[in-house]
C-alpha cells in the first residue's frame, strides 16, 4: 500500500511553470495545472501534464494573488475529461530550499481540495515555487480519517531534463550522516551535492557482470537507497565475470540478487542503507511496479523484454532510465574478435528512446514475450549465421560498460560543469574511439507519445515463465544445498558481524582522536 507521495515533471513543464510563476516584479502568483498518477508499490508520484494559465477574471491581485473558484471548476473539469487531477501552484518570490505553508496558503489549499477531489475523482496537489533557490515543495491533499480533507507532505519533487534535478524534503528524507569513508567522494563535488546524490533512489535491473558491479560502486559512493532486481540463478559461466561470487554460490543455488545484496552491503559506505531486493523480472506486474518507488534506474539487461518495459517506465512515469551494454563482434569462423563496442545513453523525455536509437528491435520483443530469444534456431539466425545477441561476452571489458553507465550517472545527476548528460555516447574498442551519436527520434514514436501518462501507460507486463521457471528451481532446493545454504548464511553473517564491530570502533577511536 502507498505512503510516500512524490511529485514529478518533464523539464518542459518546469519551464511553463516558471514563467508563469518566477515573476519580473517580484510578486506573488498562482495557477493551476493537469497531473496523472503514478502508482508505485510504496509511493505515489503526481506526473504534472500541462500548466492551464487564468483566464481574464479567474485570478486577482489583492496584496496576495488568488484565484476564483470559477478558474478552478474549469481546470478540473478539463482535469477529469483526461483522466488526470489538479495542481495548485504558487510562489514565494523571496524563498530558498523546501517550503512550508503558512496559514493563508494552507486555507487557500484547503478550500479547493475538496471541490478538485469531487470533480476529479483523484487528490489535489499543492505546490510551491521558491523563487530565490528555483526549488519546488510540494503536499497530496486527500481525505483523512473521519473525511477530513488533509494533506501529505511529499518526499521530493523531481525535474527530468538534460539534468536530474531534486527539490527534498529534509524533515521526511534527511541528509544522511557525513561518513570518513565518503570524504574522498565529497571532495569531488561539495557536501551539498552529495547529501543530494545520497538520497536519489536507484534501482539496478540485473545484476550480471555490469549490474553487479554498478551496484557496488553506487553503494561504495554512499547511496542511501538501493534496489536490485534479478530473477536469474548464479551458474558456473557466471563465475568469470561477477567478482565476488564463488563456487559455493554456483553450488547453493543462490539468486544472483542474493549474492548481489551480500556484496553491497559489505561495500556500502552510507550509516544506514535501505537495500530492497526482488527476485522479479522487471518484465512481470509486481517487478514493474516496485520500479516506480525509485527515482532512477540503471538498466543492465540486455534482453527485449525488459528493455521495452523499462523504455515505457522512462516516458510514462518520468523515471530515467540509464541504459547501455556491450556487443562483441567474431570473426565469422568464430577465430578472434573483430570488434567490440559498448554503448551509455540516458532515456528520458527529450531524448531519442531505445527503439529511435536503434537498441531495442521491435521484432526481438515479440520473440522475447513469446519466449522464442533462447530458442537455437532463432539464435542461428535465418542466414545460418549466429546472431550477436547470443551470449557472447567478455569479462575484461565488462568493467567498461559499467563504467560508461557510472559516467552517465554523474552527468546526469551531478552535471559537472554545468553540463547535464551527453546523449548517446558509443566506444569502438578496435579504433579506441569514442563517438557521440546522433540519433534522432523518429516521426510517431509510440514510446515518446506515452510520456506523462502515469497509470494509463501501455501495459507490455505479463506472465515470464523463466523467471517463475527459476524461482520455482531454487524452491526445491535438495536437502544437501539446502543445508549448505544455512552454515553459509550463518558463516557470512558472522563476518558482517564483526565487520561492522570493526567498523563502530574505527568511529569511536577517530572521534576521541578529534
Amino acid at each position: 500500500m502507498t505512503h510516500r507521495v512524490s511529485v514529478a515533471m518533464s523539464a518542459g513543464v518546469h519551464a511553463d511553470l516558471l514563467a508563469h510563476l518566477a515573476r519580473r516584479d517580484g510578486q506573488e502568483d498562482v495557477c493551476l495545472a493537469t497531473y496523472r498518477p503514478s502508482t508505485g508499490v510504496t509511493r505515489r508520484t503526481a506526473i504534472v501534464t500541462e500548466v492551464i494559465t487564468p483566464l481574464p477574471g479567474e485570478r486577482a491581485e489583492q496584496g496576495k494573488a488568488a484565484i476564483t473558484g470559477q478558474y478552478v471548476v474549469r481546470a478540473a473539469a478539463l482535469a477529469r475529461k483526461r483522466g488526470e487531477g489538479v495542481v495548485l501552484s504558487h510562489s514565494h518570490p523571496a524563498g530558498r530550499g523546501w517550503q512550508g505553508l503558512s496559514s493563508t496558503d494552507r486555507d487557500a489549499e484547503r478550500s479547493f481540495a475538496n471541490l478538485a477531489r469531487e470533480i476529479t475523482g483523484v487528490p489535489l496537489v499543492g505546490m510551491t515555487l521558491a523563487g530565490q533557490s528555483g526549488s519546488w515543495s510540494a503536499r497530496h491533499w486527500d481525505r483523512g480519517v473521519g473525511g477530513d480533507v488533509t494533506f501529505t507532505d511529499a518526499e521530493n519533487v523531481r525535474v527530468v531534463g538534460a539534468q536530474l534535478a531534486v527539490s527534498w524534503n529534509d524533515a521526511v528524507v534527511p541528509p544522511p550522516p557525513a561518513q570518513a569513508t565518503q570524504q574522498r567522494s565529497i571532495s569531488c563535488w561539495g557536501q551539498a551535492r552529495h547529501d543530494d546524490l545520497a538520497r536519489r533512489s536507484v534501482l539496478v535491473v540485473g545484476t550480471g557482470s555490469v549490474g553487479l558491479e554498478v551496484a557496488l560502486r553506487l553503494a561504495a559512493t554512499g547511496v542511501t537507497r538501493i534496489g536490485l532486481m534479478d530473477f536469474d540463478t548464479v551458474e558456473e559461466h557466471n563465475l568469470d565475470r561477477l567478482i565476488g561470487v564463488t563456487a559455493t554460490d554456483v553450488w547453493l543455488r543462490r539468486a544472483k540478487v542474493d549474492v548481489a545484496r551480500r556484496l553491497v552491503l559489505e561495500n556500502a559506505t552510507a550509516s544506514e542503507l535501505d537495500l530492497q531486493t526482488w527476485d522479479y523480472s522487471i518484465c512481470e506486474p509486481a517487478g514493474a511496479r516496485s520500479a516506480l518507488d525509485f527515482d532512477l534506474i540503471m538498466c543492465c539487461v540486455d534482453r527485449p523484454w525488459p528493455r521495452a518495459v523499462l523504455n515505457v517506465l522512462a516516458y510514462a512515469d518520468l523515471v530515467p532510465v540509464i541504459d547501455g551494454g556491450i556487443a562483441v563482434d567474431r570473426f565469422p569462423d568464430g577465430e578472434g574478435m573483430r570488434n567490440a563496442t559498448w554503448r551509455s545513453h540516458v532515456i528520458r523525455p527529450g531524448r531519442p528512446c531505445m527503439v529511435c536509437n536503434g537498441q531495442l528491435d521491435p521484432g526481438d520483443l515479440a520473440a522475447d514475450v513469446a519466449g522464442l530469444i533462447d530458442d537455437p534456431q532463432y539464435i542461428q539466425g535465418a542466414d545460418g549465421g549466429v546472431r550477436a545477441d547470443a551470449g557472447s561476452n567478455v569479462a575484461v571489458l565488462s568493467i567498461s560498460a559499467a563504467a560508461a553507465l557510472l559516467a552517465q550517472y554523474v552527468s546526469f545527476n551531478i552535471a559537472p560543469g554545468g553540463i547535464g548528460e551527453p546523449g548517446p555516447l558509443q566506444y569502438v574498442l578496435s579504433a579506441n574511439t569514442m563517438e557521440r551519436l546522433p540519433m534522432v527520434s523518429r516521426p510517431h514514436c509510440l514510446y515518446e507519445a506515452a510520456t506523462a501518462l502515469g497509470d494509463a501507460r501501455p501495459v507490455l507486463t505479463g506472465r515470464h515463465a523463466k523467471a517463475k521457471a527459476r524461482r520455482d528451481e531454487r524452491a526445491a532446493l535438495p536437502l544437501g544445498p539446502r543445508i549448505g545454504r544455512i552454515v553459509d548464511d550463518f558463516v557470512w553473517w558472522w563476518r558482517r558481524r564483526r565487520s561492522l564491530v570493526a567498523a563502530h570502533g574505527l568511529a569511536s577511536a577517530r572521534e576521541a582522536q578529534s
